[in-house]
């Protein structure tokens, strides 16, 4: 890490004053031109443990840039991730608008684990063998750092995605549980639909080739902190859509064919 560890608290300070006043601060990235991405790790396990200190629980984790043309255009070549703390669970149904900022849109897979999952050099076998079952997920991202840079108008760098929890905010279950194997995860597919209108289509395949690939790529990250995937976690898997923007009124639906569909609505 190149910050000092007094910095990285009061960027930490940063966000979490930010998710709760909903005003959004500028770039980590552009202010500390040497951050680097252990650093963005850094602080967003900072702002973890301020949640946990409030009362907050972890119950898992979510992995973000998955496909290749989110990587490329963020100049990495791995994907990123971030915690999920029981307040951002809610059921299908109404999602409180004042909770979120920007919030936008994404179709995942969540694995629900039911053995824990530790160490490097793990396989999609070593995953499903620990999965108790696999749900649709969507999930709601956020940017307590803005997306664009309000002066020079430039996207922010993946240290600021980093530090944002990996821009996590929310995410809702739905649909029918299945067993991992009872499906071909990679051909499992979604329709996403906004106010009626089909918005985005695509399949778990789009997610490194299997989504189960992330959760054993998760477990070799989070090895060196001395941390593992806890039996009960969530891990969402990542998107296989594009982000898709949310407003107030906005009413979404997510159609996983044979393993169902759920609804919810921002008000």
């Amino acid at each position: 890490m190149t910050l000092a560890a007094d910095l990285i608290e009061q960027l930490a300070a940063e966000l979490h004053q930010s998710e709760k006043t909903r005003v959004q601060v500028e770039h980590f990235s552009k202010r500390h031109p040497q951050m680097t991405l252990q650093d963005g790790y850094a602080v967003s396990r900072a702002w973890v443990k301020m949640k946990l200190a409030e009362g907050r629980r972890v119950r898992g984790h979510k992995i973000g840039l998955t496909s290749r043309a989110m990587q490329i255009s963020s100049q990495i070549d791995e994907p990123d991730f971030g915690t999920l703390v029981d307040d951002m669970f809610f059921e299908p149904g109404a999602l409180p608008m004042q909770r979120f900022i920007a919030p936008r849109v994404e179709v995942e897979l969540a694995f629900v684990l039911k053995q824990r999952l530790q160490g490097e050099g793990l396989t999609v076998d070593d995953v499903l063998d620990a999965t108790d079952y696999v749900q649709p997920a969507v999930e709601i991202i956020d940017s307590r750092i803005e997306q664009f840079d309000r002066h020079t108008k430039a996207m922010r760098r993946v240290q600021d995605t980093i530090s944002d929890n990996a821009a996590n905010a929310g995410i809702v279950l739905g649909g029918r549980r299945v067993a991992p194997r009872e499906v071909d995860l990679p051909w499992c597919g979604a329709i996403l639909r906004v106010n009626g209108v089909v918005e985005e289509t695509g399949l778990a395949a789009g997610v490194q080739g299997h989504p189960a690939i992330g959760v054993a790529w998760l477990a070799g990250k989070l090895a060196p902190w001395g941390e593992c995937l806890e039996p009960g976690q969530v891990v969402l898997a990542g998107s296989f859509t594009r982000p898709v923007a949310a407003k107030a009124g906005d009413r979404f639906e997510a159609d996983y064919g044979p393993l169902g569909r759920f609804s919810f609505h921002f008000e």
